[in-house]
């Protein structure tokens, strides 16, 4: 089936958006990244249970970020680290000049269940890449499977109950973003009339 191409602006933004790996400055000002987190944080919400969290990381806390992985890391590992193992720990976090933790804080509510509040993050992330890729910067939600072991969640203070469902690295871009290839809806989509 063939579909007419309309002209919106925040559909355009949502065809555009790429994930990039590697990103350098500028990194959003204090008044964009507000803007962005305004909008994050209107994700769908059943009963407003406000069922996430956000760490905002620039600076001397990416570092920070890279002593953690790696203790996470070493205690993960049956065997010890090389140096080269190490490093490539303590830099993940310097691919970018801003990270943003999202975590779950889930709540317990007799009309709203843990996944419909886990669902609810996922939006809460699609909406913060999508309005940072609409003032012009690149991310990349990256998750690994370091992301909930016990010092990862210690260091951001995410209890047991609730998961870190990603780092949402930003910052800007000089690499061309090569067009999205159109995914087919229709073999995903099945229409009742």
């Amino acid at each position: 089936m063939k579909y007419d191409t309309l002209i919106n602006p925040i559909t355009d933004v949502m065809h555009a958006r790429r994930s990039i790996g590697k990103l350098i400055l500028p990194m959003p000002s204090d008044d964009e990244l507000a803007h962005v987190l305004r909008a994050a944080v209107t994700a769908p919400d059943h009963m407003q249970l406000k069922p996430w969290r956000l760490t905002v990381m620039t600076g001397d806390a990416l570092v920070a970020f890279g002593r953690a992985l790696l203790q996470a890391g070493e205690e993960a590992s049956k065997e010890p680290l090389d140096d080269t193992a190490k490093q490539k720990l303590l830099n993940m976090p310097l691919r970018a000049p801003m990270i943003i933790t999202v975590a779950t804080d889930i709540k317990k509510h007799e009309k709203v269940p843990s996944f419909e509040q886990l669902l609810s993050t996922g939006a809460l992330v699609q909406n913060m890449l999508l309005a940072f890729e609409s003032l012009g910067y690149r991310t990349v939600w990256r998750t690994g499977p370091l992301c909930n072991e016990p010092a990862v969640k210690a260091y951001f203070k995410v209890s047991d109950k609730d998961m870190i469902c990603g780092f949402v690295y930003v910052g800007s871009s000089d690499i061309k973003v090569p067009a999205r290839e159109a995914i087919d809806f229709d073999e995903l989509t099945e229409f009742r009339h």
